[in-house]
């Protein structure tokens, strides 16, 4: 065998083992359930079965309906706080790639932020960041 593909063995065997205990426990937690639910079933009225919500008998759809405007809220986070992710990478290396070839650098990371600026203009005419309705 190459020796680049020795080194996967263990990996391999990782998988494996991890397959292996996931399967089991499907098994077991099918088996565990058809043995309880045999005994427990005889003893269960329809009055069981039915969802506890704090006392009160469950009436109508179970979730809550969000505006969309919680919707858009929650994108615009994603859109302005995940570019950091991509800005503190690229200042950490500013100066040393700066130097070599400035153009391409400074470029980039302009086109990045024109992006989010078109983001950010979207969300003004949207009415997105306009809190009162």
């Amino acid at each position: 065998m190459d020796s680049q593909l020795v080194q996967y063995v263990p990996v391999l065997f990782l998988l494996l083992v991890a397959l292996a205990i996931a399967g089991g426990i499907l098994i077991l937690s099918e088996l565990a359930g058809r043995f309880f639910n045999r005994n427990i079933a005889a003893r269960t009225t329809q009055t069981k079965d039915i969802p506890y919500e704090c006392g009160m008998l469950p009436i109508g759809s179970g979730g809550a309906r969000f505006s969309v405007k919680f919707y858009l809220v929650a994108m615009l986070f994603i859109l302005f706080d995940i570019e950091v992710v991509f800005l503190y990478p690229w200042a950490v290396v500013y100066r040393e790639q700066l130097a070599q070839n400035a153009a391409v650098v400074l470029g980039s990371m302009a086109s990045f932020v024109a992006i989010l600026f078109v983001g950010y203009i979207y969300a003004l005419k949207k009415g997105a960041l306009d809190w009162k309705s």
